[in-house]
C-alpha cells in the first residue's frame, strides 16, 4: 500500500508540473524591453507563474558559435565539469573554475517546479569542485595541456591573482594558495582567508576581482531568494559586494542592494569596478532588467525594496520607504531574465569594432515562452561609460528549433588578443580571436613548470 501511495504521489506530482508548465508556456511574451541607461519600463505583471520555457539541451555535433566576420572561434577545452569562470595568468595560462553548488530547499509550489524547469536546461554532469589549468605550449593558440590545478574544492566560482597568492571564492570560504609562475599544480592545501556567508545559498555563487591596487578583494553575495520569500532574516550579508583586505580578510559591505552580483571588472582606463547583476523575477516577462553598473562605494541598488532606482516593489513587507528614496539607478539594463554571468573589458587587439568596451556573457533565460539571452554581447564604452547599444558577439548558443548547445557564462579578455569564454553546458572553454592573429610564439614564454 505504501509503494502504491509513493508512485500515486509521484505520478500526481509529474501530472502537476505537465499541466504547469504547458500553462505557462501558454501564448508569447512581448518583445523584450530596450537595453541602455533608460530602459522602458512596463508595468509589472504578476500571476500563478512566471511563463516559462526549457531550452532542452542539444549537442552541438559539427556546428560552433558564430562570431562577427573576420574573427574565428575554437575550443580550447572539452569534457570539463560544469565551467564557470576562468582567470587568465600572467605567463598565459588559463584556470578555470568548476563546479556546483547552492541546494537551498524549496518554499512553494512554483519553486519546485522552477527547479525542475533549471534542472532540464542544465548539464547532466557533476560539478568538478577544482581548477583545471590550460597551457598553450607552443603559443598556437590550441592549448594543448590539461591538468588538474587544485581539486576538493566547495564550488569554486570567483578567482584573482595578487602577486604570487592566487585567490579563490568557494561558495561557503574564500581561500588562498601559493602561486610561482608557470606552476602547474597547487604546492598544498589552501589557507582559508575569511569564511563566506552560505546559510541557505539560495544564491551560491561567489564572484571576485581583485581591486586595481592589489590591496582588496571585491567578493559578490547574491540574495538568499528572488524577493525575501525566506523572511529578511537570512538577508543578513546577503545582496552586496564585500571589500575584503587581501592580506587579513577584514571586510566590510562594499555597495548593497544588488541583488545578485555575478561577474566584476575592473575598467582598464579608471580603474573603476564594475559588475553585472541578475535580478528579480515573477514581475513579468520584461520586468526587471538584469543590468551592467559601476559599483559606487557606500551605494545602494534597491534590492530588495524597489527596482531600477526607485520603482517599488510592493511584494516587500514591512516597505522601506527611506531606503527606496535612497536608491540609485545602474548604468546600464541588459534585458531582463537575459542572466548575465561574466563581464570583461576589451582592449584594441580585438579590432576596431571591439576595441572600448565590455564583453558580457549571458547565461539565458528559463522564465520567459521566447527566450533571451544565450550569447556573449558587447556593450560599447566611451569615457568609461556605456555609449551605445549591445552587439551580438557570440551567437548560435541557442539553436533555431530552440535547443540550447551551450550557455555562457565567464568572459576573460586575453590582452594579446582573445575572448575566453566559458560554456557550463557543453562544458566547454571557447576561444575567440581576429582571423588574422599570428602564431604568438615569442610573445609570452612559459616559465618552467614548477608542481
Amino acid at each position: 500500500m505504501q509503494n502504491k501511495t509513493m508512485r500515486a504521489n509521484t505520478l500526481g506530482a509529474t501530472l502537476s508540473v505537465s499541466v504547469v508548465l504547458a500553462l505557462s508556456a501558454c501564448g508569447g511574451d512581448p518583445p523584450p524591453t530596450a537595453s541602455g541607461a533608460n530602459p522602458d519600463l512596463p508595468e509589472p505583471k504578476r500571476g500563478l507563474l512566471p511563463n516559462m520555457n526549457i531550452s532542452t539541451p542539444a549537442a552541438w555535433g559539427d556546428d560552433q558559435p558564430t562570431v562577427p566576420d573576420g574573427y574565428r572561434i575554437e575550443p580550447i577545452a572539452t569534457d570539463l565539469k560544469i565551467p564557470r569562470q576562468t582567470l587568465l595568468l600572467p605567463n598565459g595560462d588559463i584556470l578555470v573554475a568548476e563546479g556546483s553548488g547552492g541546494g537551498a530547499p524549496a518554499l512553494r509550489p512554483k519553486d519546485v517546479i522552477a527547479g525542475y524547469i533549471k534542472k532540464q536546461g542544465g548539464s547532466s554532469v557533476k560539478g568538478g569542485n577544482r581548477l583545471t589549468l590550460l597551457r598553450d605550449v607552443n603559443g598556437d593558440g590550441r592549448y594543448e595541456q590539461h591538468g588538474v590545478f587544485a581539486q576538493n574544492l566547495n564550488a569554486p566560482y570567483g578567482l584573482a591573482l595578487i602577486d604570487d597568492t592566487l585567490y579563490v571564492a568557494n561558495q561557503d570560504a574564500l581561500v588562498r594558495f601559493d602561486y610561482n609562475e608557470g606552476q602547474t599544480q597547487a604546492s598544498g592545501p589552501p589557507e582559508k582567508v575569511v569564511d563566506l556567508p552560505a546559510v541557505v545559498n539560495h544564491h551560491w555563487t561567489k564572484a571576485m576581482t581583485a581591486g586595481p591596487d592589489g590591496d582588496f578583494l571585491y567578493v559578490g553575495i547574491g540574495s538568499n531568494s528572488n524577493i525575501t520569500e525566506r523572511g529578511l532574516n537570512v538577508e543578513e550579508d546577503r545582496a552586496m559586494v564585500w571589500q575584503i583586505d587581501a592580506e587579513s580578510g577584514r571586510h566590510k559591505p562594499y555597495a548593497t542592494g544588488l541583488r545578485n552580483p555575478t561577474a566584476f571588472a575592473i575598467h582598464p582606463d579608471t580603474d573603476q569596478l564594475w559588475t553585472v547583476v541578475n535580478e528579480r523575477d515573477e514581475l513579468g516577462p520584461n520586468l526587471v532588467p538584469d543590468y551592467l553598473t559601476s559599483v559606487q562605494e557606500g551605494a545602494f541598488y534597491g534590492w530588495p525594496y524597489s527596482y531600477w532606482g526607485q520603482n517599488v516593489d510592493t511584494r516587500v513587507k514591512p516597505p522601506n520607504p527611506d531606503k527606496v528614496e535612497s536608491a540609485i539607478k545602474p548604468d546600464y539594463a541588459l534585458g531582463s531574465h537575459v542572466a548575465a554571468l561574466g563581464v570583461d573589458f576589451s582592449n584594441p587587439e580585438m579590432g576596431d569594432q571591439f576595441a572600448e568596451g565590455a564583453f558580457v556573457g549571458q547565461h539565458g533565460s528559463w522564465n520567459r515562452s521566447d527566450p533571451v539571452g544565450f550569447k556573449v554581447v558587447f556593450v560599447p564604452f566611451r569615457n568609461g561609460q556605456p555609449a551605445g547599444e549591445p552587439v551580438d558577439f557570440v551567437t548560435g548558443f541557442l539553436s533555431d528549433d530552440g535547443k540550447a548547445r551551450g550557455r555562457p557564462v565567464g568572459v576573460t579578455v586575453d590582452p594579446e588578443g582573445a575572448v575566453i569564454i566559458a560554456d557550463d553546458l557543453s562544458n566547454t572553454i571557447w576561444r575567440v580571436t581576429p582571423s588574422g592573429e599570428a602564431p604568438k610564439d615569442q610573445a609570452r614564454p612559459h616559465q618552467g613548470a614548477t608542481p
